[in-house]
């Protein structure tokens, strides 16, 4: 399968880091290709501009060619997968960047043609979608707040999917207090569930 991974955080030295190498080294050696973006790494601008705002509807070849790169990748991939730290229980400011930015109208949706009504799916290519992260709060308290980080990523974004799309979600809790042991136990979890992808 063909594979998107996204990573985010700022620390080449982080467990962050850590989790997204071995994303990568499983999923290669299970036989999938895989197209990498590194946010960071390649400091990717996050920033939607005011340009950018004003030819949103109006003319968005203009904003899908200024990330033509990226908007490539998603159209290529067959499934993607998220690996980001959860920073005030969401993405970090520069991965939501990258969805406001490339996520575009024309990409991955099509705008309500009216009121009451939901956008319109564009990703049909993508049939899996695996979110990895880590967590300072507990599990109950993000259950009992709503999850948003999880809730974006695997319900909002879910209708711009194929129909059937798989979603695995991975997060490790309490990251502020986890032991060695568990970030180790963590680690091999994501190695053997992404090892077990087809």
């Amino acid at each position: 399968m063909r594979l998107l991974v996204v990573f985010c955080h700022p620390d080449p030295d982080s467990y962050g880091s850590a989790l997204y190498r071995v994303a990568c080294e499983s999923l290669r050696a299970a036989g999938h290709e895989l197209r990498c973006i590194d946010l960071y790494a390649e400091r990717f601008d996050p920033v939607f501009t005011l340009e950018e705002k004003q030819s949103y509807l109006s003319d968005t070849a203009r904003n899908i060619a200024g990330v033509a790169s990226h908007v490539d990748a998603l159209r290529w991939a067959e499934g993607w997968v998220a690996v980001y730290p959860s920073w005030f229980y969401g993405v970090p400011a520069m991965f939501k960047g990258w969805l406001e930015r490339v996520w575009l109208p024309g990409v991955a949706f099509t705008v309500a043609k009216a009121k009451q009504q939901r956008i319109g799916g564009q990703l049909s290519n993508i049939r899996l979608f695996v979110g990895i992260t880590t967590s300072g709060a507990p599990w109950w308290w993000l259950k009992l707040i709503g999850d948003p980080g999880r809730s974006l990523l695997m319900k909002g974004l879910r209708p711009l999917y194929a129909k059937g799309c798989r979603r695995h979600w991975l997060q490790l809790y309490n990251m502020n207090y986890v032991t060695e042991a568990e970030r180790a136990a963590f680690i091999e979890r994501v190695r053997k569930e992404l090892s077990a992808l087809a």
